[in-house]
């Protein structure tokens, strides 16, 4: 079965094929159609309610309905031919409806709604798919192969340029300083460092020597690496994340708002009360005109705006709230959904730390930093910078260095006013990364690296504790010494380290087997498939790839970590908001339609209820409006 994310045929109705990588947002029909649809709309709205003639308005009535309308009426035809019945052609029949008996603001609102819901669908579709197509551009399309050589002689063997795809188990390629490792394989020759934060999430380049696994799209360091090939472009790990963000996108199971659950039979209810409504007096002689009108009447108190309206004010509010307060939220349907999460996951790397080095700690003469940072100056290695930024933050003159080298795998060499001066790697128990300064062949100081934590983690952490009654999990494919200072100072007590995309995605579906809706947090490509397989998930989006933020179903746009928790509280505040609005839709339709079955409701007075319950549904929905509302949700109240 062809994935919805790359073939979005699977997808809604409302939803066509997403467009190739690079296509513009206005390119894509339902996106034009709903604008134009909505542009119809608001044009028409203050002519129609200044008492403007009704050649002025009634066209733009007119286009608003066939441009919004056109397409879910066609696809609830299309329903109707399996034998299917759902809300979008009855929020078409109730439209026309509403504009055969005048109320063309009621019918044209129905309209544009629908149309947008669509047009943002099949937008976050078209997104996801081209950041799908993007993670396959990490790995080079062309690589260096040997040929002729033998052993790990490098000099041994002929150079030929071929197309990644002809690469093949076995096969020896030459990785050049700066250039992306095109294939799964092993180092038989050369030392590195090489940057593998796509596949692990880890936030240091990692030595690599003889006889170590490196994996295609991680980027080289400083050193030449001669690379058996162990793997086949379709079998590599970057392959194997693409893959998983699409299976895990075909199966997650279909999400809509909970009032759409109901829809089908609703929608049944209302067609075969109004025909009967309609043909049973008609069999039984009664006059046409009144039988009519009186079935229409029906139909317009019937109808779902009230309904619709109890859902989408709540959650629209609650979602500009979020985007206010520097949360994007994607649709309805994932706010509605954020407040049923009973399990969160997080990325440690990007997510619960900043994901850069800083030095943490000077051990030694700490004169020594200043010569650390003018002999690591001209290096591009995130340890190199770090050292150079903690020289600066203590405002320390940094000298001039000469004869500048580099060592892949072990440090840096210069000399400093006269002084040989040696940046190289120490053994550390307590950073995640310890480094000696060496000057003139004897230790002067120790430097030792984390990752810093981002601040207000421990309090989030806490807040979502308390919200789903059960500690997060730590999920990060950093080594285990680094998961654990980090759990423990965070309070996280659930650790797996070590981990790679498809052992995220593992531990996600072993919980949602168990019955638990996930949340998972994280920022890289190797957390897209566990963001893609999990219930619910949130992207930080400063450092976050294209991937995952294309992939999340919410996005954290200042990597404040403690919105995540307010976001969860603010959804389940919207959804309390939703049942208290259904509450009043319900009673309100209940008794406009018992009035017109039982006695005689005159179609002005049934029109004025029906209009009523709108807009007091859509006014208690936007109650979440305020900012209140997220001072509320942020305080867990």
């Amino acid at each position: 079965m062809a994935s919805p994310v790359l073939d979005t045929q699977t997808a809604p109705s409302r939803t066509a094929p997403a467009p190739s990588h690079g296509t513009r947002v206005s390119a894509l029909p339902e996106v034009r159609w709903a604008a134009l649809s909505a542009l119809a709309f608001l044009l028409a709205l203050p002519l129609d309610l200044s008492d403007a003639p009704a050649w002025t308005w009634g066209p733009l009535y007119a286009l608003c309905y066939a441009a919004g309308g056109w397409e879910p009426g066609w696809a609830g035809l299309q329903a109707l031919r399996e034998k299917s019945l759902d809300v979008d052609l009855l929020m078409v029949v109730a439209a026309i409806g509403a504009a055969a008996i005048g109320q063309y603001l009621d019918g044209g609102l129905l309209i544009v709604i629908f149309a947008v819901s669509g047009a943002l669908e099949a937008l976050a579709t078209r997104r996801t798919a081209d950041s799908v197509r993007g993670l396959l551009d990490l790995a080079p399309a062309r690589a260096v192969r040997l040929t002729g050589g033998a052993g790990a002689d490098v000099a041994a063997g002929h150079e030929e340029a071929v197309d990644v795809a002809a690469l093949r188990v076995g096969d020896t390629v030459l990785v050049r300083p700066g250039e992306r490792l095109p294939a799964d394989g092993t180092v038989l020759h050369g030392a590195s460092d090489v940057d593998q934060a796509t596949i692990t999430g880890e936030p240091l380049p990692v030595a690599k020597a003889p006889g170590d696994e490196v994996f295609a799209g991680t980027l080289n360091g400083t050193g030449a690496l001669r690379v058996r090939v162990d793997k086949d472009a379709g079998d590599s790990v970057i392959a194997r994340i693409v893959a998983l963000v699409e299976e895990a996108s075909a199966t997650k199971a279909p999400t809509q708002l909970f009032i759409e659950k109901i829809e089908q039979r609703y929608s049944v209810g209302v067609v075969v009360a109004t025909l009967a409504l309609f043909a049973v007096p008609l069999a039984l002689g009664a006059d046409f005109t009144s039988t009519l009108l009186r079935a229409m009447t029906f139909m317009i108190v019937a109808s779902p705006c009230a309904v619709v309206l109890a859902t989408m004010p709540p959650l629209l509010s609650a979602i500009a709230t979020a985007g206010r307060h520097g949360v994007l939220v994607k649709s309805a349907v994932v706010m509605e959904r954020l407040g049923t999460v009973d399990r969160i996951a997080l990325d440690k790397t990007g997510t619960l730390t900043e994901g850069a080095p800083r030095v943490t700690e000077v051990r030694g003469d700490e004169a020594a930093l200043a010569l650390a940072a003018a002999a690591e100056l001209p290096s591009e290695h995130p340890l190199a910078r770090a050292v150079v930024a903690a020289a600066r933050a203590r405002e320390l003159s940094v000298p001039e260095a000469r004869d500048f080298s580099s060592v892949p795998g072990e440090g840096v060499r210069a000399i400093v006013e006269g002084r040989e001066v040696r940046v190289r790697r120490a053994d550390g128990e307590h950073a995640d990364t310890t480094v000696e300064v060496v000057v003139d062949g004897a230790r002067v100081a120790v430097l030792e690296f984390a990752d810093r934590l981002r601040d207000g983690a421990p309090e989030a952490v806490a807040a979502l504790t308390r919200l789903t009654g059960t500690t997060p999990t730590l999920l990060t494919g950093d080594n285990a010494a680094a998961a654990a200072r980090i759990a423990e100072r965070t309070g996280i007590t659930d650790v797996r380290a070590g981990l790679l995309p498809q052992d995220k995605v593992a531990a996600v579906r072993e919980w949602e087997r168990a019955g638990a809706r996930v949340l998972v947090v994280g920022d890289g490509v190797n957390d897209a498939p566990a963001l893609a397989a999990a219930h619910s998930s949130v992207a930080m989006g400063r450092a976050g790839s294209d991937l995952a933020l294309e992939t999340a179903d919410a996005v954290v746009v200042r990597d404040e970590l403690a919105t995540v928790p307010a976001v969860v509280a603010l959804s389940r505040r919207a959804r309390r908001l939703v049942v208290q609005n259904l509450v009043i839709a319900g009673f309100c339709i209940g008794a406009l339609v018992v009035w017109d079955l039982v006695g005689h409701l005159p179609l002005p007075l049934g029109v004025a209820g029906h209009e009523g319950s709108t807009v007091l549904v859509g006014l208690n929905g936007l109650r979440l409006l305020r900012d209140a509302a997220w001072r509320k949700a942020a305080a867990g109240e």
